[in-house]
């Protein structure tokens, strides 16, 4: 019986020792589905943050929000800034998609900011138009006051409601 035991906990901890390889597809190799390992590509992981070609690139480095002053449509210099660097992505990315996401805090009548939140993004829209972005790849729409990031009745959290989001996503084949 005991060697019943040892061999078990013999094969376990082999087991969870070849778990542990933190090399485990070696230098510039791929892991499972072709995803960069750890090592590969300067730490370049496909589809991830540091991958300049990814969503989650554009969304973080890039940035996809933009943000109104107090019930207004306009773009300031910091959002045109912003939608100049994320035009340039669109451009060389044109197997992507975006929707424009509009959205308002929580002051007003749901009418009224849902008004507002469509404004918005079409100024995005308009914008990222203007600096080459194909209009067929864009669409909008607004949710007004019904998706806020930040809830309290403050102008702190009223500002950070006051935005528009570019959500972007891969276009189907042939679109």
């Amino acid at each position: 019986m005991k060697f019943a035991v040892k061999a078990v906990l013999a094969i376990s901890i082999l087991g969870l020792a070849a778990c542990s390889n933190p090399d485990k597809y070696g230098s510039g190799a791929t892991g499972p589905g072709g995803a960069l390992g750890p090592g590969g590509a300067g730490g370049i992981t496909q589809g991830s943050i540091n991958d300049p070609n990814s969503p989650a690139y554009f969304a973080q480095t890039i940035g996809d929000m933009v943000h109104f002053q107090v019930d207004q449509s306009t773009l300031t210099d910091t959002a045109r800034s912003v939608l100049t660097q994320q035009a340039s992505w669109l451009v060389s990315h044109q197997t992507y998609t975006a929707i424009i996401e509009g959205h308002a805090d929580e002051q007003g009548t749901r009418e009224y900011n849902l008004a507002l939140g469509a404004r918005r993004a079409s100024a995005v829209q308009e914008y990222l138009i203007s600096q080459g972005v194909a209009a067929n790849r864009l669409r909008t729409v607004s949710y007004g006051k019904e998706r806020p990031l930040a809830i309290c009745s403050t102008e702190e959290c009223y500002s950070k409601n006051r935005r528009a989001v570019t959500v972007i996503s891969q276009s189907a084949v042939g679109s």
